[in-house]
C-alpha cells in the first residue's frame, strides 16, 4: 500500500481493512477491471479509493500539479456524491489531491470554474457529468480509471443513458470499476459492455447477509401503525433513527405526525432544494435533529452516525430496498436494528419479502407504554450523571431539600419532572385484535316533521340533511331517521331541539326554496319501500345445492333447421386474388395434356370487327353475380341504358397528329426561347420559414425584379 495512503488510515484509526477494502487493494487487481459485490456499511468507498491509487499514483507518494482529471467517481445521489468526496478528501490529504465535485442542484458555474482550475479526481451525479462534457468543461481524454458506485441503483433510477455516454467518452485504456450491494442481470450486462475481462469480487457469499443487524417483524392492529413507529422511537429514545416511507406525500405525513409528538424530526426527499437536504443531513450529524424520515432514493448511500435503528413505515418493494434501507444502520462493525411495521393486512407480504431476501427475522408486537415507561427508568438510572462529582453549589442545595422534603418525595418529584419532558407513550391494541363493529347510538325522546318534498320532487337525505342543519338551526345529532315518501318525507328530530326548530322558521314554516315544515303529533305510517322489477327468490342461510343449468332462450334444443337461403352478399368481403405466378397443382382426375406439337397448331382467331357493320357487344352491368342488384357504391350501366356504343363516325378535320420522328418543333437555337407552351412548373424551393436562411429571394423565370409585397393589381 502507498506509505501516504497507509499513513491517512491510520490516523482515522483504522487498524484493520474490512474484508471489501482488502480484497480490492490485493497488488495482483492493480491493473483489472473489477465488479466488486459487497453489503452496505462494508467501507466500500474507502475501498475503491485505495484500489484506484495504484493506477493514478503509481510509485509516487503524491500527485503532480492538477490538470485534466485522472479519476471519474460517479453516484447515484448528491448526497452520496458528497460523502464520497468527502472520503476521498481526507484519504488522499497526504497526497497533494485536487478533487471537484459535479452535482445537480449545485451552482455549475462554480464547477466549470474548478474544473478549469484543475482537478485530479472529480465525483459527480451522472446528469451533471453529462451535462459538462457535452458543454466542453469537463475532458474526460486523461482518465486513467472511472468508478460506479452504487450501480444498481443508478440503473434503477434510470441513468443507464447517461452511463452509457460518460464510459464511451472516456478512453478504451481506462480501469472500470463497480461497486454495487447487489448484481442483478442488468449491471452484470454493463459490466459485461463496458469491462475488458472484468474479475468479480464478492464479499457476501460466504456470510451472513447484515450479521451486525437484528431484523424485527413488529405486529400492529390496523389503526395502531402510526401509534407503532412513535412507540419504537420511544422505546429507543436514545439512538438516532432514520423512518421509510414509499412516497413524499407519506414523508410528510409522518414528518408532521412525529413533530407534533414532540420529536425532533428532519425530512429527506426528492422534492427538496439541495440546500435544504444539506441542511437536515447536517442536523443529524449535529445531534439537534434525532429522527430522519426519508424516501429510497434521497437516502440510498447516506451514512449518518449513531444511527442504530431503522423502521420500514412501508414495506420495501423488492429484497435489494430493504437490504439497502437497513444498510444505513450497523455500519463499519456498529450493531443496528431494522424494524419493519407490519399490519395484518401486509402480513403475508412481510412473510415472502424477508423469506426472499433470506433473512430471520424476530416476529415481536410493538412496545407498550409500560414497556417504555419501564425502558425510560432504566435510562434514567443508568444516565452517567450519577457518578459526576458533586460541587459546593450542589451539596447546599442537596442539604436544603433534604431539610425539607423526605428522599423519597424528592425521588418521585424528580421521576415526574424526567417523565415530563418525554413525549407520552401511545396505549396499542393488541396485534390481532379486530375493529369493533359501532353500536347504534341512543337517540332518546323524539318527536317527527314532515317536509312538503318527497320522492317525487327527488328529495334524498344527503341534501335534505345539511338544508335542515342550516335553516332550522340543528346539529346532526340532533336528526334521526329520515323516512323519504312519494309526496313528502318524515324527519326525526329531539325532543329538545323541536321548540328552537319551530322558532328558526317562522310563522311560515318554511325552510328553502318553498319547502315547508309542520310537526306531527304522532309518528307517522310509512309507505312500504318501492319493490325491485321481477320476482325476489326465497332467502336460505343453509347451505346451496348444485345449480341446475339454465335452458338458452336464443337455441332450440330440437332437430336443428335448414340454413335459410343466402340473400344479397354485399358485404361479403371480397374473394382473394390469386397469384398467377404460383404453379397450380395437378388434378388427379384429369389426364395429363399431352404436348403442343402432339396436339397440332393452334387454331386462328378471327379478327375483330370495328366497322359499322359489326355487332353491338353486350351492354355492360355491374352486378354481384347473376340476378343480383348492383354493388352499394357503384353505378348501375344497366338501369342507366349502358355505356355509349353504336357505330363511330368520321373524325372531325383538324390538324395532323404529330409524329415522334418529327423534332423540328422541339428543337431550340442556341441564346434562344423554347418554343409551345412552358410545362408545368417543379415544386422548387420552399418558402417563408421553411426557406432556407441566408438564400436568395425567388425571382421569375423570364429575369426582372422581385415582385413586391402588397395586393395584386
Amino acid at each position: 500500500m502507498i506509505t501516504s495512503l497507509s499513513e491517512a488510515l491510520a490516523e482515522r484509526g483504522f487498524d484493520t481493512l474490512t474484508p471489501v477494502q482488502e480484497a480490492v487493494s490485493n497488488p495482483d487487481l492493480a491493473s483489472s477491471d473489477l465488479l466488486v459485490s459487497a453489503q452496505t456499511g462494508s467501507g466500500k468507498t474507502v475501498g475503491f479509493g485505495l484500489a484506484i491509487a495504484p493506477t493514478l499514483l503509481g510509485e509516487s507518494p503524491s500527485f503532480g500539479p492538477a490538470a485534466e482529471p485522472m479519476a471519474l467517481v460517479i453516484a447515484p445521489t448528491r448526497e452520496l456524491a458528497s460523502q464520497v468526496k468527502a472520503e476521498l478528501s481526507w484519504l488522499y490529504a497526504r497526497t497533494g489531491a485536487s478533487l471537484a465535485s459535479c452535482v445537480g442542484g449545485m451552482d455549475a458555474r462554480q464547477e466549470r470554474r474548478a474544473l478549469e482550475r484543475g482537478a485530479h479526481i472529480v465525483v459527480g451525479t451522472p446528469g451533471r457529468l453529462r451535462d459538462h462534457i457535452q458543454r466542453g468543461a469537463l475532458d474526460l481524454s486523461g482518465i486513467r480509471a472511472v468508478v460506479l458506485d452504487e450501480a444498481d441503483e443508478m440503473l434503477d433510477l434510470g441513468f443507464r443513458e447517461d452511463l452509457e455516454f460518460i464510459l464511451g467518452e472516456a478512453p478504451e485504456d481506462r480501469r472500470t470499476l463497480l461497486f454495487s450491494a447487489t448484481v442483478p442481470p442488468a449491471i452484470a450486462k454493463l459490466a459485461e459492455t463496458f469491462q475488458r475481462d472484468a474479475q468479480r469480487v464478492s464479499t457476501i457469499s460466504n456470510s451472513k447477509q447484515h450479521s451486525d443487524i437484528e431484523y424485527l417483524a413488529v405486529r400492529v392492529a390496523a389503526p395502531d401503525a402510526e401509534h407503532g413507529i412513535f412507540n419504537m422511537l420511544r422505546f429507543h429514545h436514545d439512538k438516532g433513527a432514520i423512518v421509510f416511507a414509499n412516497t413524499r406525500a407519506q414523508v410528510n405525513h409522518l414528518t408532521a405526525r412525529l413533530t407534533n409528538r414532540g420529536l425532533s424530526v428532519v425530512s429527506l426527499s426528492g422534492e427538496l432544494s439541495q440546500d435544504e437536504r444539506t441542511r437536515a443531513l447536517q442536523s443529524m450529524r449535529d445531534g439537534r435533529a434525532r429522527v430522519c424520515v426519508a424516501t429510497d432514493v434521497a437516502a440510498r448511500g447516506i451514512d449518518l452516525p449513531n444511527l442504530n435503528l431503522v423502521i420500514h413505515a412501508d414495506l420495501p418493494t423488492n429484497t435489494e430496498s430493504l437490504l439497502h434501507r437497513s444498510g444505513r444502520t450497523g455500519r463499519a462493525g456498529r450493531k443496528g436494528i431494522s424494524a419493519l411495521i407490519v399490519p395484518p393486512r401486509v402480513a403475508k407480504k412481510a412473510e415472502r419479502l424477508l423469506k426472499w431476501a433470506k433473512i430471520d427475522a424476530n416476529w415481536v408486537e410493538a412496545p407498550s407504554a409500560d414497556a417504555i415507561r419501564a425502558q425510560d427508568e432504566a435510562r434514567l438510572l443508568a444516565d452517567p450523571t450519577w457518578d459526576e462529582a458533586i460541587t459546593a453549589e450542589e451539596s447546599a442545595f442537596a442539604a436544603t431539600l433534604l431539610a425539607q422534603r423526605s428522599p423519597e418525595v424528592i425521588a418521585a418529584a424528580y421521576l415526574r419532572l424526567h417523565q415530563s419532558r418525554q413525549a407520552a407513550p401511545e396505549d396499542l391494541l393488541p396485534a390481532d385484535a379486530k375493529p369493533e363493529k359501532r353500536a347504534p347510538r341512543e337517540f332518546g325522546p323524539s318527536k317527527w316533521i314532515s317536509l312538503s318534498v318527497g320522492r317525487d320532487n327527488r328529495a334524498e337525505a344527503r341534501w335534505l340533511l345539511p338544508l335542515l342543519c342550516r335553516a332550522g338551526n340543528l346539529s346532526k345529532d340532533d336528526i334521526g331517521a329520515i323516512r323519504v315518501q312519494e309526496g313528502e318525507t318524515f324527519v326525526e328530530l329531539t325532543q329538545s331541539s323541536v321548540d328552537g326548530f319551530v322558532a328558526s322558521l317562522g310563522d311560515g314554516g318554511l325552510l328553502e326554496d318553498g319547502i315547508s315544515a309542520r310537526v306531527l303529533d304522532s309518528v307517522p305510517e310509512f309507505a312500504p319501500q318501492p319493490r325491485r322489477d321481477g320476482p325476489r327468490g326465497p332467502r336460505s342461510d343453509g347451505p346451496r345445492g348444485p345449480r341446475p343449468d339454465r335452458p338458452r332462450k336464443d337455441r332450440d334444443e330440437g332437430e336443428r333447421k335448414p340454413r335459410p337461403p343466402r340473400g344479397d352478399d354485399a358485404d361479403r368481403a371480397p374473394r382473394p386474388k390469386r397469384d398467377d405466378d404460383a404453379g397450380r397443382a395437378p388434378r388427379e382426375h384429369r389426364a395429363d395434356r399431352p404436348d403442343r406439337e402432339a396436339r397440332g397448331p393452334r387454331p386462328e382467331r378471327k379478327p375483330l370487327e370495328t366497322g359499322p357493320d359489326a355487332p353491338h357487344r353486350a351492354p355492360r352491368v355491374n352486378h354481384g353475380g347473376a340476378g343480383k342488384p348492383a354493388r352499394p357504391g357503384k353505378p348501375d350501366w344497366a338501369a342507366k341504358g349502358g355505356p355509349k356504343s353504336g357505330p363511330r363516325g368520321p373524325k372531325p378535320d383538324g390538324a395532323p397528329r404529330a409524329s415522334a420522328n418529327d423534332t423540328s418543333k422541339r428543337f431550340t437555337p442556341p441564346g434562344g426561347k423554347p418554343g409551345g407552351k412552358p410545362g408545368p412548373k417543379g415544386p422548387g424551393k420552399p418558402a417563408g420559414k421553411f426557406a432556407k436562411p441566408g438564400g436568395k429571394p425567388n425571382r421569375p423565370v423570364g429575369g426582372g425584379d422581385t415582385p413586391r409585397r402588397g395586393k395584386r393589381p
